[in-house]
């Protein structure tokens, strides 16, 4: 009790001061006593544990690194903890995302695939096949797979785009995919016979 006070009645701010000063104690209170609030923000936004570990722990780097820039008028310690949280995890999982191709690129990769007679016949009726069934669906529901399917958008950015709430984005996307997948099923699935 050097301080005081035991460790775990400090306040938030006095145990962030720590992380400036390089107070071993200090900062290992402050860790203990954000970790789970900064792991949970992390997995909730990547859906990875081994993942959120990894940003749990550049959160508390980034934490120590930046210390000395935190502004208690702008927020409190835990809500400027958790912001550095969420924007490391977002930040992982759009790296995780795939990179989109090059469309002068993906156009050569289509000839190779339909260069012989067989695959060019194969590719039209598929491209014919999707095309229709796209047509098919309500056009928000085909508006947010494109958007989703072709572009890579997010499904914040496809709410962003249509002015509308992300829960009705995800839905659009969701609903128009299982829509797609089932006309695009071969036939003997959709009749619910053997091959």
């Amino acid at each position: 009790m050097q301080y005081g006070v035991p460790l775990e009645q400090l306040p938030d701010d006095a145990l962030l001061e720590g992380l400036t000063t390089g107070d071993p104690w200090l900062t290992v209170s402050f860790v203990r006593r954000f970790q789970q609030r900064v792991f949970g923000v992390a997995v909730t936004v990547t859906g990875d544990a081994q993942l959120a570990e990894d940003i749990a722990q550049q959160t508390f780097e980034q934490a120590w690194r930046h210390a000395q820039m935190y502004d208690p008028r702008r927020g409190s310690v835990r809500g400027w903890l958790t912001t550095i949280a969420r924007n490391l995890a977002i930040d992982a999982t759009r790296a995780r995302r795939a990179v989109p191709v090059d469309p002068g690129e993906l156009s050569l990769l289509l000839d190779e695939a339909t260069r012989t007679p067989e695959g060019q016949a194969l590719a039209d009726e598929t491209s014919a096949e999707l095309r229709s069934a796209l047509a098919r669906l309500p056009r928000e529901q085909a508006r947010a797979l494109v958007m989703a399917g072709v572009y890579g958008m997010t499904a914040q950015q496809v709410a962003d785009a249509d002015h509308i709430p992300l829960g009705t984005a995800k839905t659009r996307i969701r609903a128009g995919m299982s829509k797609l997948r089932a006309a695009l099923a071969p036939r003997d699935a959709r009749n619910g016979s053997e091959p």
